[in-house]
């Protein structure tokens, strides 16, 4: 399947881009990160979360949408 990745703050910085669409052949988030930690090792040392359907995933979570974002670590108040 298609997947469009969006990548915030430091982790677009490591990745090079704001968004990509990869072909993923996977089902399950942890097999899409390793994906990716091959593609980016830079991300494997970043602490970040992963959400797809607008909420936030563990990745033991099977992959349901074709939409997935990966977050920063948030700041606030």
């Amino acid at each position: 399947m298609e997947l469009k990745i969006k990548y915030f703050g430091l982790l677009a910085e490591v990745t090079g881009c704001e968004e990509e669409s990869i072909f993923f052949s996977g089902n399950s988030i942890s097999e899409l990160l390793e994906t990716l930690y091959t593609s980016y090792s830079g991300l494997k040392d970043k602490d970040f979360q992963v959400a797809q359907n607008m909420e936030l995933v563990s990745p033991e979570d099977k992959i349901t949408n074709t939409n997935i974002v990966l977050l920063p670590p948030f700041a606030g108040g």
